[in-house]
């Protein structure tokens, strides 16, 4: 295993911020870790990349253990931190010539700029301060400088922040790459990002793991016990009438006509949404099941 977490727990003061908490992440996966804000994303991984101790447990990458051994352990982490501080005042080309020589790249580490800047498409804005860089490029400065010493493991929080749509698409193909010889671990509040780039997911929720799935199992060994139908009548029925279809909770009025109905238990709706409508005399212009999502599933999970 690359990345082994057994028993973390972490408290800042009084406070406990991981209860408990153990995974394994094997080479070549790619594992998305999610959770709502405050649910102990970036302590668990600052203390895998050794940034921060835990109270107690350990975190062995690589076969070392994170607290025996730092320095070396940083030599097989690449790390972007959710914030991703940089020297403003700094040329690209120049803050990723300071980053190598940190790590010792050696004679290499020529080849291995103008490779990451390649790769992360810097390569238009590499004569420019960092300070002058908009957001979405000061975050591939970031993401190059986590690669730049070709590490075993990638640790990345919040990796897209800021990027446009292209710019979002180009860096998921990196980080699929990235994932084929290297353990990749992904925090990220854009769940859709999750379903198309990982491998598993890991949600964790108040400092406890609710759930480690492979991404194709994860909605069907959790079972969200609602439906939601989208429907569309030929004149709107008006919410206080959906709202009498059984087992009908919430309504979602999307436009003219349109609703989303959002029902408990796993007995299919549709029947009892066109007997409403016969009952009513509406005519149903279209009905369609939605299916499950992450999203729906995170939700389920984190809601409590």
């Amino acid at each position: 295993m690359s990345i082994v977490v057994s028993g973390v727990t972490k408290y800042y003061g009084e406070q406990k911020a991981l209860d408990n908490v153990s995974f394994q992440v094997k080479t070549g996966e790619i594992v998305a870790f999610l959770g709502p804000n405050g649910a102990g994303k970036s302590t668990m991984m600052k203390i895998i990349t050794g940034y921060i101790p835990a109270s107690s447990g350990s975190v062995i990458v690589n076969g070392i253990e994170t607290s025996a051994d730092n320095l070396e352990i940083r030599k097989k982490i690449g790390y972007l931190p959710e914030n991703n501080p940089l020297y403003p005042e700094m040329y690209v080309r120049e803050y990723l010539k300071f980053a190598a020589s940190l790590y010792k790249t050696g004679k290499s580490a020529g080849k291995k700029i103008d490779h990451i800047i390649e790769v992360t498409g810097l390569a238009p804005e590499q004569k420019k301060k960092i300070g002058s860089l908009s957001k979405g490029f000061r975050q591939r400065v970031g993401l190059a400088q986590a690669l730049i010493h070709d590490p075993d493991v990638l640790i990345l929080d919040e990796a897209t922040t800021g990027l446009d749509p292209n710019q979002v698409v180009e860096i998921r193909n990196l980080i699929r790459e990235t994932g084929r010889e290297k353990t990749v671990m992904l925090s990220t509040h854009i769940m859709q990002e999750a379903e198309a780039v990982c491998d598993r997911i890991i949600i964790i929720d108040k400092g406890v793991i609710v759930a480690d799935e492979k991404k194709d199992d994860i909605y069907s060994k959790i079972r969200v016990p609602r439906q939601i139908i989208r429907v569309e009548f030929d004149r709107d029925p008006g919410e206080p009438a959906l709202l009498t279809i059984p087992n009908v909770i919430i309504t979602n009025h999307i436009k003219k006509n349109q609703w989303l109905i959002e029902a408990e238990g796993k007995d299919d709706i549709r029947p009892a949404v066109f007997s409403f409508a016969v009952r009513n005399n509406l005519t149903v212009l279209s009905l369609q099941k939605e299916e499950s999502s992450l999203e729906e599933v995170f939700r389920h999970l984190t809601s409590g």
